[in-house]
């Protein structure tokens, strides 16, 4: 999907006045962010939406750097932010347009991302390492293919579902500190919600 569809397909979701994933912050992202990162860090989130984990973040004394490829899901964003007096540095861009940096990030956040075919999910991985420091944290949560039974959110494109080998197998740059597969009751907007069929993965940049 070029950058122009997906900016079409996300504006058409995000065009609404209800945040479509909640103002909430992804509960994983909150109890690894406790764990492993500290004020003061730089935070780069992908694909960060309508800004409810880059905000929740930054209220946590992070510097956080976020892009979309929706421009709708940033200018509430942005407001997001503003209305929590936090700042977010925001770009319009997609995985593969975004200016990434190398050794620039403490942490890099992936949570539901699955809009991300395979050729593009292997790139997003070594992008998000080069652009992580030494010792660089990376988080990412998705849905394994047993969601398909559920079907209380996410893509219904099985390749673009994690497996425990794939993300071992995308994460062989990293240290993995913790990778679990897991079933929980999910309450993110009206895109997600319900019992849900999950994947995570905490991984450090070691060379």
């Amino acid at each position: 999907m070029s950058f122009e569809d997906a900016t079409q397909f996300w504006n058409e979701r995000f065009d609404k006045e209800e945040f479509i994933f909640g103002k909430e912050p992804n509960e994983y992202l909150v109890e690894k962010t406790h764990k492993y990162l500290k004020p003061g860090q730089k935070v780069l989130c992908i694909a960060d939406g309508e800004g409810r984990n880059g905000v929740w973040l930054a209220k946590q004394g992070m510097q956080v750097i976020g892009f979309d490829a929706s421009d709708i899901a940033l200018a509430k964003a942005k407001q997001f932010a503003k209305e929590n007096q936090v700042k977010v540095e925001y770009t319009f861009s997609d995985t593969d347009s975004f200016a990434w940096q190398a050794n620039t990030y403490d942490a890099v956040i992936a949570i539901f991302i699955q809009f991300a075919d395979p050729a593009m999910r292997a790139r997003i991985f070594k992008q998000a390492h080069a652009a992580l420091k030494q010792g660089g944290i990376f988080i990412l949560q998705g849905y394994t293919p047993k969601q398909l039974e559920y079907k209380t959110g996410g893509p219904s494109l099985i390749d673009h579902l994690y497996t425990e080998e794939m993300i071992r197998d995308l994460a062989k740059d990293f240290e993995i500190l913790e990778l679990s597969v897991y079933e929980k009751e999910l309450s993110e907007g009206a895109r997600h919600t319900g019992m849900s069929a999950l994947l995570g993965l905490t991984a450090k940049k070691v060379q």
